[in-house]
């Protein structure tokens, strides 16, 4: 390696300081290097643009060295006044200025308490040579340019300019729609609604929503048309639905047309109905595919068609394929491996809609998946490609009765199915397990004893139930908390109580460390991806016993306790279990189960 210039003062802090490497220097060096001279960027803009190191952490070093002021958000007054100063500043800009502020994340703030005609502009990079241009053009006589955090300026950014988005280009303006005054429903204009696509850069939002999608990690896109020509769009990231954009000025049927062009198997001009398809796009060279659910909704406005879009967000490196990453705990683990090992019998997974069971069957197959054996999965729609498994493609021609009926016939071993959706799917579920086939499947119950009246209330046998399964694993995914910022919890007397009531010993909260969320800049107000809780109930002899005997009724009272004398941790157990390996709180463990 050749010796790194010491004299470059942003490098050799940042290095000192550990937020880069020297190998990481070296290469930004040599991206700097052989950049034109006129325009060449300083070395915190290439670290974080090109290498993706946290812009905050470089440009907080980057402003100390060259002695710009850091205002913190957290001390000023952010009200209604102070917005309508910054929008005054902000409007007053020629148009070309105003994009170069967007662009450069530079805002005025206020006049300087001790210079009343200077006034403070804030931005998150205080070396862009743009930003003195942009503050000329406020019109006062003086002015400083001060650093300000990326993540507090974005907040304070949507405020005041909350039509544009940090991802995309500006968005063109859309005059408002000639309204006829007409209220009657009726059909769509199709040419106001090309000309709306055309003039607004809805493509551009669309693709780069799907984009950003991506990089944030996110497990859905919701796309929801409101009255007042306004689309909202929203991102679900670790569970929890946030504003991404809100389009205004647009008609919402414009926004679920440029969708619909962009899927397969959608039409266009279909309004009335729900429809399903899929886009495949490949991002920061990943190939990713997005499932589109789109649904007609009730509005308000009759003259227009409003429909919701979600479309969920399938990337395949978020595929578990090592059933020990899942993290399984205490006896859950011992029993899941224990049921998968068998030659025959069905391996339930319950749980709402998003906790995560495809993810758990996807890793248990992988887990037994072997040349030697026939691995055949039903699913519709398809989520992931599961090598070493035939996946039947479901479709017009054979749907998903058709091909649970068909797969008998196709000499399986091992058989996935995606959910026990009704009496015949259940049927031929246990039918497999009962004729030597090892079968995965789904089913949406609260817990794992309810599973058992379920299938009972399907009409499924007692027998057949109690000598068909293996295993019945209920889920649930709780937030974990960012191990950057998390703080140690002190317990109060009162605290103490609560801790005692909802399961824990006294030895037990006298040697664990309880933490709460704080929030910083790599994280989601304290939280920070997500974790699964399991409850395994293992079909003992005891078990068994209990199921095949029932009356009229399942009783799954006494299963549940048989299986807790079997060693089962309940969702809540296994959640106080996490809470001692500080990852998360007890009101997020109490939130996502239920009390017995």
């Amino acid at each position: 390696m050749a010796e790194i210039d010491i004299t470059d003062k942003i490098g050799y802090t940042l290095l000192k300081k550990g937020i880069i490497d020297y190998e990481t220097l070296e290469r930004s060096l040599h991206v700097r290097e052989g950049e034109d001279k006129k325009s060449r960027r300083n070395l915190g803009q290439i670290l974080v643009s090109d290498f993706h190191i946290d812009h905050d952490l470089v440009f907080r070093e980057v402003a100390n060295l060259y002695a710009f002021r850091e205002i913190y958000l957290s001390d000023e007054v952010i009200d209604s006044g102070r917005i309508d100063f910054i929008k005054k500043y902000v409007d007053a800009l020629p148009e070309n200025y105003r994009d170069l502020l967007i662009q450069t994340r530079a805002l005025p703030l206020r006049f300087d308490e001790k210079q009343q005609d200077k006034l403070i502009v804030i931005t998150a990079d205080p070396t862009d040579r743009r930003i003195p241009s942009i503050a000329r053009n406020f019109g006062v006589k003086k002015y400083e340019v001060c650093y300000c955090r990326l993540k507090d300026l974005q907040g304070l950014m949507e405020q005041v300019v909350p039509v544009e988005n940090e991802f995309l280009k500006l968005l063109a303006s859309s005059d408002v729609q000639m309204d006829t005054g007409i209220e009657d429903e009726g059909a769509v204009d199709e040419e106001t609604l090309e000309s709306e696509i055309s003039k607004s850069a809805l493509v551009n939002l669309v693709e780069g929503c799907l984009v950003e999608a991506v990089r944030q990690g996110a497990s859905d896109v919701h796309i929801v048309g409101k009255e007042g020509n306004r689309t909202e769009i929203l991102l679900r990231v670790d569970g929890n639905l946030k504003m991404w954009h809100i389009q205004e000025g647009t008609m919402p049927e414009a926004v679920a047309a440029v969708v619909k062009d962009r899927s397969k198997n959608i039409d266009r001009f279909e309004r009335e109905m729900s429809q399903d398809g899929f886009i495949q796009r490949t991002i920061d060279g990943h190939q990713i595919r997005f499932r589109v659910s789109i649904m007609p909704i009730v509005g308000t406005e009759f003259k227009h068609k409003f429909e919701s879009i979600v479309i969920r967000v399938l990337d395949d490196r978020k595929v578990i394929t090592d059933l020990n990453k899942l993290g399984l705990q205490g006896p859950a683990k011992e029993f899941f491996y224990k049921a998968i090992s068998k030659p025959q019998g069905i391996i339930i997974l319950t749980g709402p809609t998003g906790s995560g069971k495809s993810t758990t069957l996807i890793a248990a197959v992988h887990q037994v998946i072997d040349p030697t054996v026939n691995v055949l999965t039903v699913e519709d729609p398809v989520e992931y490609i599961i090598r070493g498994a035939r996946q039947l493609k479901i479709g017009p021609k054979m749907d998903f009765d058709l091909a649970i009926r068909g797969i008998l016939r196709h000499d399986p071993d091992i058989v996935l199915v995606g959910e026990m959706r009704d009496k015949t799917t259940a049927e031929i579920a246990i039918k497999l397990a009962n004729t030597g086939h090892l079968t995965f499947s789904t089913l949406h119950t609260n817990d794992a004893p309810s599973t058992v009246s379920r299938l009972y209330k399907m009409g499924i046998e007692p027998f057949l139930i109690a000598y068909a399964i293996n295993i019945i694993v209920a889920q649930r995914l709780l937030r974990t908390l960012c191990s950057n910022c998390k703080k140690p919890l002190k317990l109060s007397d009162k605290d103490v109580q609560i801790y005692l009531k909802f399961g824990f010993t006294e030895e037990m909260i006298k040697n664990t460390t309880f933490y709460d969320p704080v929030g910083c800049d790599k994280c989601n107000g304290g939280w920070k991806g997500r974790t699964a809780i399991h409850e395994a109930l293992y079909f003992t002899r005891e078990i068994k016993q209990i199921i095949v005997s029932s009356g009229i009724d399942v009783n799954e009272a006494a299963i549940r306790e048989q299986a807790v004398r079997d060693g089962m941790w309940n969702l809540r157990r296994s959640g106080m279990e996490r809470m001692i390996e500080g990852v998360t709180t007890l009101e997020e463990v109490v939130a996502t189960t239920t009390e017995e």
